[in-house]
């Protein structure tokens, strides 16, 4: 007779996670709707002949890597909301090129501080991340 593996329980999601991935779903949204909205003025100016700069393919392409980045940072987002290590690793890598380049620029903002404060918290909380 096979006995059934123990329940384990999943584990718990830090409230700081649940934040973060709520804020960058909702960002990645709305630069999805961005995107979206910039492809379609983009070939409304190319179809009604407007002359700009931004008519035609030059726009769509703008907003199709608006969209692209929308749609990346969506993933993101469900990733750490399930706690997935290869969302922690990215958003960790991208808190590292936030953190150095800000300094090498000297920018020592809210931003720059928020981000080193968002790294060290990811790096404490590694181990609810499978």
């Amino acid at each position: 007779m096979a006995t059934a593996a123990p329940y384990q329980a999943p584990p718990s999601r830090p409230l700081g996670v649940a934040i973060l991935a709520v804020l960058i779903g909702i960002f990645g949204f709305l630069l999805i709707l961005g995107g979206a909205l910039v492809i379609a003025g983009a070939a409304a100016l190319a179809y009604l002949s407007v002359p700009s700069a931004f008519a035609g393919i030059g726009g769509v392409t703008f907003g199709a890597i608006i969209l692209i980045v929308g749609l990346i940072l969506l993933g993101l987002a469900l990733g750490l909301w399930h706690q997935r290590m290869w969302a922690l690793v990215l958003t960790v890598l991208f808190l590292i090129f936030v953190v150095i380049s800000d300094g090498i620029a000297g920018v020592f903002s809210l931003g720059f501080f928020f981000a080193l404060l968002l790294l060290i918290y990811l790096v404490a909380i590694r181990r609810h991340f499978r």
